[in-house]
């Protein structure tokens, strides 16, 4: 049997799935009864093919969100892993304690060093409830605040990859300040004097998100979301349910396509036919090319004109109407 077996599969990949087993069947039969039946793997592999690229069109935006909490979809370490050289892991945040759901450190991308951090789901269950679900602490913004004021230190880039179904709501994340945590770092990633971008990788939600997404260059995969809360939370608040996450997550306008056309992401960058989950190695490569083009495009750009630039695009985001008094 094919290593397919250890995958896992969402509802609507289920075709993806039927013809995998499909192909397995045919390979036991053939090394069963000493047949060359390679026409007919190749015919399924090429239906595959087909099958993934059908879907990944014709995605509704809950299944995006689905999508970006795949279970083998690639995480922040992994990225780091492919797309860095020589890189070593900082810790703490100098003040209370390491927290595990942010991870970040100095790491070589084409021989030019840069800070790069970001969100740590875990890829099982001991692993998920360390990195407590990407979901991060007061301790755990302040680490990266830390992080990316030693990279201004030291004049390097730097990357955040965002991935997280929000910041830790529990009382004691509250207890330590997430709220003055996130705020702080928001405004500190304005004022950076090097350059700064942000990669949304998975899930973008809510000030999780934005305490280490704000940047010159803001861009996310394609099959991610982006938004002040998650369909799950939005359809509890509206209709006391989550019944109608679906529709929910219609209505929030979540998807790259959506954020890219209101002006709040720079650019989408396209993942592996059938999602990043399906190659995690393609999926680094396309994250990668897109990094480096950008910090070309950025290092030689004067530092107060950086940060003009930066704070004028999120001062300008939004829609809003202003109503002329009438005096009386």
């Amino acid at each position: 049997m094919s290593d397919i077996t250890t995958r896992q599969f969402l509802d609507f990949e289920k075709p993806i799935k039927d013809l995998y087993d499909q192909i397995d069947q045919i390979k036991h039969t053939a090394e069963k009864n000493k047949l060359d039946l390679s026409d007919s793997i190749r015919q399924l592999e090429e239906k595959i093919l087909e099958k993934k690229k059908d879907i990944t069109e014709n995605l509704s935006s809950w299944q995006k969100v689905q999508l970006s909490r795949h279970p083998d979809r690639p995480y922040t370490l992994s990225y780091i892993e492919k797309i860095c050289t020589n890189f070593v892991e900082l810790h703490g945040d100098r003040s209370f304690k390491d927290d595990k759901a942010i991870v970040g450190g100095f790491g070589e991308i084409e021989g030019q060093t840069v800070m790069i951090l970001g969100q740590q789901k875990g890829t099982n269950t001991k692993t998920r409830q360390l990195r407590n679900f990407g979901m991060a602490n007061p301790e755990g913004y302040r680490k990266a605040l830390r992080l990316m004021k030693l990279a201004e230190k030291f004049n390097k880039p730097v990357i955040t990859l965002v991935d997280t179904p929000g910041a830790f709501p529990g009382i004691e994340a509250e207890e330590r300040g997430q709220g003055e945590a996130i705020a702080r770092n928001i405004i500190e990633m304005l004022r950076l004097r090097v350059p700064v971008i942000c990669v949304i990788i998975g899930e973008g939600a809510s000030g999780g998100a934005m305490g280490i997404g704000v940047g010159d260059k803001v861009f996310m995969m394609q099959n991610t979301w982006y938004t002040v809360i998650s369909p799950e939370s939005c359809s509890s608040i509206l209709w006391r349910s989550w019944d109608q996450k679906e529709k929910a997550a219609e209505e929030l306008k979540l998807t790259s396509e959506h954020m890219l056309g209101f002006g709040l992401v720079d650019g989408v960058i396209p993942e592996p036919l059938g999602g990043a989950h399906w190659d995690h190695d393609e999926a680094a490569a396309l994250v990668k090319a897109q990094l480096i083009n950008t910090l070309a495009e950025l290092k030689d750009m004067d530092p107060d004109l950086r940060i003009d630039q930066r704070i004028d695009k999120f001062s300008k985001m939004g829609f809003w109407e202003e109503n002329q008094q009438i005096e009386s």
